[in-house]
């Protein structure tokens, strides 16, 4: 379990990226912090920050291994097929700049 300042700074990123990437679903944006994504993410992303190994690879990989399930559980698809490549790049922008605030 996290102690409380990781908690705090998974929340912080959390909130920082919740609003900046969306999922694209038949021309629908969803936000990550409306598909309730933003924290799951949060927390796969925040021990590359903290070991300074975060960069748009290790996200994309982070991505590709986050599953989304579809349709009540039917189906499940990465993260990466959800997200389009600018919607990404703001990601990145968005985590790169949390991370120079650390």
């Amino acid at each position: 379990m996290a102690d409380a300042g990781t908690a705090k700074a998974i929340e912080d990123l959390a909130a920082a990226i919740g609003d900046k990437a969306y999922l694209d679903v038949a021309k629908w944006h969803l936000y990550l912090g409306d598909a309730k994504l933003h924290t799951v993410l949060a927390e796969k992303i925040y021990p590359l920050l903290a070991d300074k190994t975060f960069n748009e690879v290790a996200l994309k990989q982070v991505l590709a291994k986050t599953a989304v399930p579809l349709g009540g559980g039917n189906t499940t698809l990465p993260l990466s097929d959800l997200i389009p490549a600018a919607s990404q790049g703001e990601l990145v922008r968005a985590i790169e700049d949390y991370q120079r605030e650390m």
